[in-house]
């Protein structure tokens, strides 16, 4: 008798410990953070940062990176699992916000994994002071040109 109830003790405890381990995994996404790029001269982040701090703010986007020359703004998207289903009208969503907040400027954006890693290695060469201008330019040539590739 004291076996069943020692057991039915241990077996209550452990359902109650493991229902309780996560949850904070659903809730908000307030508390995650987005890198800021130098906002010094030879290249200007100032738009690719204020467009991060906009774009974050959207519930579906977990996370966000953005790099922008004189003229075009490249930003790449974080979308939660369950909004995947939804990703082009997210994509177009940001993109014409950015584009009514930067009329002035070339508005990319796009939610694949790959341009997000790259444009994440552009802004770490950035924070570094590791890049110019010209190299900039060339660089996102070339990640516009695979973005227009995969549409």
């Amino acid at each position: 008798m004291k076996v069943k109830i020692i057991f039915f003790i241990l077996i209550v405890i452990g359902l109650g410990s493991g229902c309780n381990g996560n949850q904070n995994q659903l809730g908000n996404n307030n508390n995650l953070s987005i890198s800021q790029v130098h906002t010094s001269k030879p290249i200007d982040q100032s738009v690719a940062n204020h467009a991060k701090e906009k774009i974050i703010t959207k519930e579906e986007i977990s996370d966000v990176k953005a790099v922008n020359t004189d003229k075009e703004l490249l930003v790449a998207i974080k979308v939660g699992n369950f909004d995947r289903f939804r990703l082009k009208n997210i994509e177009k969503s940001v993109k014409s916000d950015l584009e009514k907040m930067y009329p002035n400027h070339k508005v990319f954006v796009s939610s694949d994994k790959k341009m997000f890693w790259e444009l994440e290695k552009k802004e770490q060469r950035l924070k570094k002071n590791d890049t110019n201008k010209k190299n900039l330019k060339k660089d996102l040539n070339k990640l516009k040109s695979l973005m227009k590739e995969q549409t």
